[in-house]
């Protein structure tokens, strides 16, 4: 048991610094003398989007706590979730639930578009609620510190949604560097397929009436006002809704953050943990496609230098999005699987199946236990490059590692080294899933694995991508300033607008 304390303490360090009693949880009377619930009470829990991503993390709550209020802009978006809710009082404006509702709201889950994350999520922390916020935590680097300074201050607890810091193959990952099999990794590539929505579009369509179901000006929240547009035909039958909402909004500078902030909080999960990153030297677009004035572009290449960190040497981390296959890289067998892995035979969750389509997928294939599972399918193709558009690569001088899109099927490459592989033993402690970490800690359990100690660092310089991607040249960062110092122009970048009429901190 000593050895398991160890391991609780490698993993979450300082960071569970404040998180119990001085002398325990066994010397006070009990978990509300510290403000907590039992951890056996439902909590209340609240909800600040309730379609799209909303209605998979209220589902993700649901079985074991009281759902008491919901908030949504959008009546087409929300309806299923409100309708599986008809007695929930219901709001469009998350200002007047928390004021209406507060006494009888715990926590809160914040899944709306990525320009309204911070401020909601503030308004919620100085009212002493919990917050579950969804990646990328929020547009800007200001916004990040301003969240962490808050969550602390208030004591509260929280999560961001990046699901992939629970699972097990981001720890497997990590423990695998560690163990020095594949050595010092000097070099990083991660890709990602998206954007699937448009991008790069340089015109903006004509305005049109706002649609009786859209609060619109409620959408905008903090950002500058604007017509509201549908996209007109070219719009009609896009898949991600309207030329803004209720997804492509994703693409705009005002309102996300791109391929980035949609997926790098997911596949980069895995080298920021096991590689223990924190500020990078200089970030430098280094190949861009279908530039706009107000969107990000088609596709990027972005690098990002380090410097060594402890005893790590330094690391180049490259982000590709926009592709349509996993990248050529140097050094890594062009006919290997990298990333994740398909799925063999029938059944289970959906996925990617064996020929890279959706479509079936079995129980995962890639672990069982401390063995990884192999299969003969997973040997190298000529046709593979195609089957996978999200992973990462680690390449150190002893051996090179693949992950999946969210750390899962973490293996060595070539991917015949891990017949009868038995990964090493375990430093981390493991996750009991991405909900109930954050529960748990609403409970006065352990910060949760991505609390806002930890993601707000790892938040911070995949941002600084986000600035690169709308200047020129290479960026240097001083985080302890939090100041660009090669481009005074590019400051601009690192705090919010904030309309007339709204607060950022309620």
């Amino acid at each position: 048991m000593a050895f398991d304390l160890t391991r609780r303490h490698f993993f979450y360090g300082s960071l569970l610094a404040g998180a119990v009693p001085a002398g325990g949880f066994g010397s006070t009377p009990s978990l509300k003398a510290l403000g907590y619930k039992s951890p056996n009470e439902k909590l209340n829990i609240a909800s600040i989007g309730a379609g799209g991503k909303a209605a998979s993390d209220i589902a993700g709550c649901a079985p074991t706590e009281n759902i008491v209020a919901l908030c949504d802009v959008d009546d087409v978006r929300s309806k299923a979730v409100m309708t599986r809710y008809p007695s929930l009082p219901k709001y469009k404006d998350f200002r007047k639930m928390l004021d209406k509702e507060g006494n009888g709201i715990d926590a809160v889950i914040i899944a709306i578009p990525d320009h309204m994350h911070a401020t909601a999520a503030m308004h919620c922390m100085v009212r002493g609620k919990h917050v579950y916020t969804q990646k990328p935590l929020c547009r800007t680097i200001w916004e990040a510190h301003q969240l962490q300074d808050t969550a602390n201050k208030y004591k509260v607890a929280t999560q961001m949604g990046n699901q992939g810091y629970s699972n097990e193959g981001t720890r497997q990952c990590a423990e695998m560097i560690w163990s020095g099999v594949i050595g010092d990794v000097k070099e990083v590539h991660a890709w990602t397929d998206r954007p699937w929505w448009p991008q790069g579009v340089t015109e903006i369509p004509a305005a049109d009436a706002v649609p009786s179901t859209l609060d619109w000006d409620m959408w905008l929240g903090m950002a500058d006002k604007r017509d509201y547009t549908s996209g007109g035909a070219a719009y009609a039958h896009n898949q991600y809704g309207h030329f803004y909402q209720p997804f492509n909004w994703r693409g705009f500078f005002d309102f996300g953050c791109g391929a980035l902030g949609d997926m790098a909080c997911h596949i980069l999960g895995a080298p920021n943990l096991a590689l223990k990153l924190g500020t990078p030297t200089s970030v430098e677009v280094i190949k861009k496609e279908g530039t706009s004035s107000f969107q990000f572009p088609k596709a990027t290449v972005i690098k990002y230098d380090f410097p060594a960190r402890g005893n790590m040497p330094p690391v180049t981390l490259y982000w590709h999005d926009g592709l349509k296959e996993q990248p050529k890289i140097e050094g890594v067998p062009d006919n290997e699987y990298l990333g994740d892995l398909p799925r063999i035979g029938n059944g289970g969750r959906g996925g990617r199946g064996a020929n890279g389509q959706a479509g079936p997928r079995p129980e995962p294939t890639g672990f069982i236990g401390d063995v990884f599972k192999f299969n003969e399918a997973y040997l190298p193709s000529a046709e593979r490059r195609k089957v996978s558009p999200d992973g990462s690569v680690f390449i150190g001088d002893k051996g090179i590692i693949t992950t999946g899109t969210y750390g899962e099927d973490t293996r060595l490459i070539p991917v015949e080294k891990m017949r009868d592989y038995r990964f090493p033993p375990p430093l981390l402690t493991r996750s009991p899933g991405h909900y109930r970490d954050w529960i748990r800690a609403c409970k006065g359990g352990d910060p949760a694995c991505s609390n806002f100690n930890v993601a707000v660092p790892f938040v911070e310089w995949m941002l600084l991508g986000v600035i690169a991607l709308r200047v020129e040249g290479k960026i240097e960062y001083d985080a302890a300033k939090m100041k660009i110092t090669n481009n005074a122009d590019a400051n601009k970048y690192l705090k919010p607008f904030i309309r007339k009429g709204w607060s950022f901190a309620g």
